[in-house]
């Protein structure tokens, strides 16, 4: 039900493409999962959604807890019903709440206490608890709960975070039952090189569907990044899916896949949208910029989305300096198929046998400027 297939690889990097089985369909990799935090990927439609080419996407286990409550969405039918999405879905697991709420919560080894910002009342997120909302919820994959420390933070607290993280993996493998879900466990360890490796190993030795890399984009030097995903990505089963936590850059995810990384998530794009803002070869322009007023050509001549195709810059522009909403629904639609259209170039690019020439930009002896 949930296997995975590598179909090429890349004879000069890391980079492979793959099909990823899940009950609601396959996904391909390398590929951007949207992010629909309240089961909504913000502003946009389903039926929108599936124009920008997405194939998974993600829900929040604490959001959704707090409202409607997974109870609702059970009685719905599951997360597809409920939202109308009858591809493959994700949900977090609450576990990187327990970083962005680090102020409204307790942590021990039995859970997470948090105290509910809508009406201060203490709610106890637990490994079980976890397991028990995402089973309710009902997408083909769930998250492990785990602590994702800050940046920075000691040596001394990321080993804790990691150790804890780690028992509640094993409490999440006993408490998860779902066997049309699959658990994906997450690597921690911070900036420091042997907690990785340490982290890397325990939960790969779940022998799990999946395995994420977490604790990334959270405030460290992105070649700090990049030195994770180096490190980390060979120390994790080939034959499994690996997915890189809250990445949404062209470069980012470059860099990934060239080390071997199949999926990634980020709220970058509906969050640049909403704020009227189109990322474009590379590139992140203001639409309200006065520059925009007066050009009648298309946002970008080689997307397929619909506000490129059946819009211009001007429109666009006029459409945001007004704040009205129909601008924000288009620029988040071309921000995602952006993101979406470059994750497929890579793997058409890695199938085709020129992922190496194609997908190295950051290197000065690189003929590649974005040729996708």
């Amino acid at each position: 039900m949930f296997d995975f297939q590598i179909n090429a690889t890349c004879r000069h990097t890391a980079a492979r493409c793959g099909c990823f089985q899940t009950p609601h369909g396959p996904v391909t990799t390398p590929r951007f999962m949207p992010v629909g935090t309240l089961a909504t990927v913000k502003g946009v439609t389903a039926d929108q959604l599936a124009t920008t080419g997405a194939q998974m996407v993600l829900s929040n286990t604490y959001h959704l807890h707090l409202q409607p409550g997974e109870a609702v969405v059970e009685a719905a039918g599951g997360l597809h019903r409920f939202m109308g999405w009858q591809g493959p879905m994700l949900t977090d697991s609450g576990g990187f709440q327990v970083f962005s709420l680090g102020d409204l919560n307790r942590i021990d080894d039995h859970g997470v206490d948090f105290r509910n910002p809508r009406d201060g009342s203490r709610i106890l997120l637990t490994p079980e608890r976890s397991m028990e909302i995402q089973m309710a919820l009902g997408a083909d994959v769930a998250m492990a709960f785990d602590q994702c420390p800050p940046y920075p933070a000691t040596e001394n607290d990321v080993e804790e975070a990691s150790r804890r993280t780690h028992a509640w993996l094993e409490r999440c493998v006993t408490a998860h039952t779902r066997t049309d879900q699959a658990l994906f466990g997450i690597v921690q360890g911070g900036c420091f090189p042997h907690l990785r490796e340490a982290s890397a190993k325990a939960v790969a030795g779940f022998n799990l569907p999946g395995i994420a890399i977490g604790g990334v984009s959270v405030g460290e030097p992105v070649e700090e990044m990049h030195r994770i995903v180096r490190q980390v990505t060979p120390l994790l089963p080939e034959d499994r899916p690996r997915y890189l936590m809250g990445i949404g850059t062209l470069r980012e995810m470059a860099v990934a896949v060239a080390n071997g990384i199949d999926l990634f998530d980020c709220v970058l794009p509906t969050r640049l949208g909403r704020h009227g803002t189109a990322m474009v070869a590379g590139e992140r322009w203001n639409l309200r910029n006065a520059r925009f007023r007066h050009d009648h050509t298309p946002l970008d001549p080689t997307c397929p989305c619909i506000a490129c195709k059946q819009h211009t810059r001007s429109y666009l522009h006029h459409l945001i300096r007004s704040e009205e909403l129909l601008g924000l629904t288009l620029l988040s639609l071309h921000n995602l198929t952006h993101l979406i259209r470059f994750t497929s170039a890579m793997e058409r690019a890695i199938r085709e046998g020129c992922f190496a020439e194609d997908f190295r930009p950051w290197d000065d002896d690189s003929p590649a400027h974005h040729t996708w």
